[in-house]
């Protein structure tokens, strides 16, 4: 193996949830006078913590969002996740190879602990990621793209940066990636590859990842 570690991002890489999480946000936003289409939020807000969203809409329009949106935003999430929530296509492929081949393995999110487990709950990935295995950016000061999450991670597996690998998904994350000083494979199912400047090789379907793993 090239790397001691792989760090996963969650949302877009293991659960198939960027499609749903960001319709719902961008309908919620424009529902507050914040007219933001599906693309705007994928563009804007994919890979990124909730604090994004509160800095952006006030940058913008000098407003802030009401002080239970994030508590109405994920009850909307939740109720969608569990409905229509599913693992992305090979990545319980990609996880058994890793066990089977011994190779240490978390995932580091920008969503809320309490995100993750939802997610994992409904698409069986919860057999595959214990508590210890598990960081969100309520774990650290500053979510993506600041190197802090990664770095996090890094130091609870007991890896040094360098020899690690992180998967993501979003431009937010390869930066993260990038400034904590570790090599990233961008996924580009969702995100077109010139998004992922920058990303140590790129791959459009979990079939390829392993063999860039070694």
């Amino acid at each position: 193996m090239r790397y001691d570690l792989v760090i996963f991002d969650n949302d877009g890489v293991l659960v198939d949830s960027e499609p749903l999480s960001n319709a719902i946000l961008a309908a919620y936003l424009t529902e507050l006078g914040h007219p933001t289409t599906y693309e705007d939020s994928l563009r804007d807000y994919m890979g990124g913590a909730v604090h994004r969203v509160h800095d952006l809409v006030f940058e913008r329009s000098g407003q802030r969002l009401p002080g239970d949106f994030d508590v109405a935003f994920h009850a909307r999430v939740f109720e969608a996740f569990e409905r229509e929530l599913e693992p992305v296509a090979g990545a319980v492929d990609v996880l058994e190879k890793l066990v089977a081949g011994g190779v240490p393995y978390c995932l580091a999110s920008s969503g809320s602990h309490e995100r993750i487990r939802v997610g994992h709950r409904r698409t069986g990935l919860d057999r595959w990621f214990d508590d210890e295995r598990i960081f969100s950016s309520e774990d650290v000061g500053r979510g993506k793209p600041a190197p802090d999450l990664f770095l996090y991670a890094a130091e609870r597996m007991g890896v040094a940066p360098e020899k690690c690998v992180v998967v993501e998904d979003s431009p937010l994350g390869v930066q993260a990636a990038l400034a904590a000083g570790m090599d990233v494979l961008g996924f580009t199912a969702m995100t077109p590859a010139e998004r992922l400047t920058g990303a140590t090789d790129l791959f459009g379907d979990m079939g390829e990842l392993a063999d860039l793993l070694v």
